[in-house]
């Protein structure tokens, strides 16, 4: 009898986890903090599906790379909050479009010390202009990196980026990935800001990852993928002003591939 109800208590422990790290994270989606321009493309970036599908947990040490303005650091910050767990890495000196990369950079940090109360506080790990951590921080449990890998494919840092993640996470650490997606027939390869799911894989495994699981979160029937101006035409950019708006606004944020690796 005593077994039994032993069973019985771990099978409700098992399944009352899970539910309740998911009524966190909507709770940090719903933070009435969060700038309303962030909230309204929820829609489009399903935070709550893709944070679950990571497998993000207050108990875990989690880093996000190059976070550009903070959309998802709102959150994360958030979720984290009073957990000394989670940091975010930014560029010390920026390798590649360093006048835009600073003045965003300098805008997100500005954001946050200023609403740090609201979101809760996070540590810096810095990277240089070859990439590396300038930190001795290591063992996470979690890497996250959200429509980056074009950037870092298109000035030839990848691997290098792919390397200090590999050093920085623990074995069996995961890390997730959002990128925009590329048609399988495309020939010229994240030029305009999408990438073959199929290449991105390959590549990331090549660097001592293996595919855990692939989501299609955050897919868009809807993204032709064939704009004069690349993923950018679509919102929240509209790279192309007034210019048929009205018909890029129909489409919606870009089709993304969301995928999920572990260190080897």
């Amino acid at each position: 009898m005593n077994l039994f109800i032993k069973l019985i208590l771990f099978t409700i422990i098992l399944y009352k986890t899970p539910l309740s790290s998911n009524e966190d994270i909507i709770s940090a989606v719903e933070n009435k903090y969060r700038s309303e321009e962030n909230v309204k493309r929820d829609k489009f970036r399903n935070p709550i599906e893709t944070l679950e599908f990571f497998g993000l947990s207050k108990n875990l040490k989690v880093l996000e790379i190059t976070p550009g303005r903070g959309w998802y650091t709102e959150i994360l910050s958030h979720y984290m909050k009073n957990t000394n767990n989670f940091y975010v890495a930014t560029y010390k000196q920026p390798p590649f479009a360093e006048e835009i990369i600073t003045k965003i950079q300098k805008e997100f940090y500005n954001y946050f010390n200023i609403n740090r109360e609201k979101f809760g506080a996070f540590k810096t790990i810095y990277i240089d202009k070859n990439l590396n951590f300038d930190s001795k921080e290591s063992y996470f449990d979690i890497i996250l990196t959200f429509r980056n890998t074009h950037n870092f494919l298109n000035h030839n840092k990848s691997e290098n980026i792919l390397n200090s993640i590999r050093k920085a996470l623990k074995t069996g650490g995961v890390l997730g990935v959002v990128q925009h997606r590329a048609d399988e027939s495309l020939i010229k390869n994240f030029e305009k800001g999408y990438v073959k799911e199929s290449f991105l894989i390959d590549h990331i495994q090549n660097q001592g990852f293996e595919l855990v699981e692939r989501s299609n979160i955050n897919q868009n029937t809807k993204d032709l993928k064939n704009y004069k101006k690349g993923v950018w035409s679509l919102p929240p950019r509209y790279a192309n002003g007034e210019e048929n708006k009205d018909y890029f606004k129909s489409i919606g944020e870009s089709d993304r591939m969301t995928l999920k690796f572990r260190k080897k």
